[in-house]
């Protein structure tokens, strides 16, 4: 039984913010104490790349729940302290100032760290990540019209970036040293809708082009690229994904590979450390695959998931991976994890930016990808859970309801 047990969670980012309250609310009596780097209460992340940055206003920054929920729920709360190691023999987790707390069951949402360029010259000022609402006024306060912004990362994140420093009126150049831009999620065909779709919006994206070096003195005025091109810049953002962290569980020996590996159950290879978010490489039963996700959903759903099962309610976490990203007025959103994105069946127009596409395979639908189309993506993403056979011609045949089809499968 878990009812007094002592509940400790380590990252106070999303995931930690959904796990506490989703404790209490799964009846957990005992004590919880949530530890937290940074100095602000758990907040949404999503905001940071886009409304922050392109419409700031002190509003948006969405906290999951405020002091008095805390308070009322009697969970304790350190911000501004830091994990350093995890004694497993004695249930101990140690802090940066010295001081160390007990816990009978233990939850790292640790999430990740910004990937960091060994690039000469990073060390000026003027060069960004971005990961935090710290990091996302920084960049916000560099903003001005005119302002020249190098983004060097062209997937979500940079993309987004991108986006919203032109939309405030800034100079935008977007470097991604691969063929297209996202390419680690769609295929190029979608890629060459965001391609045409930030160039009509005057930001400039050099493919195939990386940074060798950031010049200047003190501040970074000019970067040199691959091919030799030197581009005058004021602002610098580094967009090139995360790294999962995992020095905690290091520190515990728990089991690594490529983020914290945990089973269905969100436990990791210590019976009583369980891990949730982005720090993590997480077992799908629907994948039958180990796969670790950088997504606001999944920190929160496997957090849930994570918390259920901390307090006895046993249940595997087999979600439909799902992200999205909005760029200018274009939103797209993907649902599943394929290998490879080969069996494309269209339904809408992709000259008009109007459309979703499913991946399919053995007439069972493994993803789906929509542009705009955030009403079909809802029903997409159960066509997925549902693991059912569905007609190719028909999902494309915007004459028939995808609502029906699905009905009809599941009869």
């Amino acid at each position: 039984m878990t009812a007094n047990q002592h509940f400790v969670v380590i990252g106070a980012g999303h995931a930690g913010g959904i796990a506490v309250q989703a404790f209490r609310n799964f009846g957990h009596k005992g004590p919880i104490t949530l530890i937290g780097e940074e100095p602000n209460l758990p907040y949404e992340r999503p905001q940071l790349s886009k409304d922050l940055l392109h419409s700031p206003n002190e509003n948006n920054f969405q906290l999951i729940r405020d002091t008095k929920f805390y308070n009322d729920a009697n969970i304790s709360v350190l911000l501004k302290k830091s994990a350093k190691s995890i004694d497993v023999k004695s249930k101990i987790v140690l802090l940066d100032d010295g001081e160390s707390v007990g816990y009978d069951r233990l939850l790292l949402t640790t999430g990740g760290k910004p990937r960091i360029p060994n690039i000469p010259g990073m060390e000026l000022d003027g060069i960004f990540t971005l990961r935090t609402i710290e990091d996302c006024r920084a960049i916000e306060n560099s903003l001005s019209t005119g302002a020249k912004v190098l983004v060097v990362g062209g997937g979500f994140i940079g993309l987004e970036v991108a986006a919203s420093a032109r939309m405030r009126g800034a100079e935008v150049t977007v470097l991604e040293v691969g063929p297209s831009l996202m390419s680690r999620s769609i295929p190029t065909e979608i890629s060459d809708i965001f391609y045409k779709l930030h160039t009509e919006n005057n930001v400039r994206i050099n493919l195939e082009q990386g940074v060798q070096e950031f010049l200047g003195k003190g501040h970074v005025d000019r970067v040199k690229t691959t091919s030799g091109e030197e581009i005058e810049i004021d602002l610098v953002i580094i967009g090139i994904g995360i790294l999962p962290e995992t020095a905690l569980a290091q520190s515990a020996q728990l089991k690594i590979n490529n983020g914290i590996l945990v089973n269905e159950y969100c436990c990791t290879s210590d019976r009583n450390i369980f891990a949730a978010g982005d720090n993590t490489n997480h077992f799908s039963p629907m994948l039958g695959r180990h796969i670790r996700l950088e997504a606001w959903l999944n920190a929160q759903d496997q957090a849930l998931a994570a918390a259920r099962n901390m307090c006895n309610e046993v249940k595997p976490y087999n979600k439909v991976p799902w992200m999205w990203t909005d760029q200018f007025n274009v939103n797209l959103q993907i649902a599943g994890a394929p290998v490879k994105w080969d069996r494309l069946r269209i339904r809408g127009d992709i000259s008009k930016r109007d459309f979703i596409a499913f991946q399919f395979e053995n007439s069972l639908i493994k993803a789906a990808l929509s542009v705009n189309r955030q009403r079909d993506m809802r029903v997409a993403r159960r066509m997925i859970s549902a693991q059912a056979k569905f007609s190719e011609a028909e999902v494309e045949n915007e004459k028939i309801s995808l609502r029906n089809l699905l009905k009809r499968a599941k009869d």
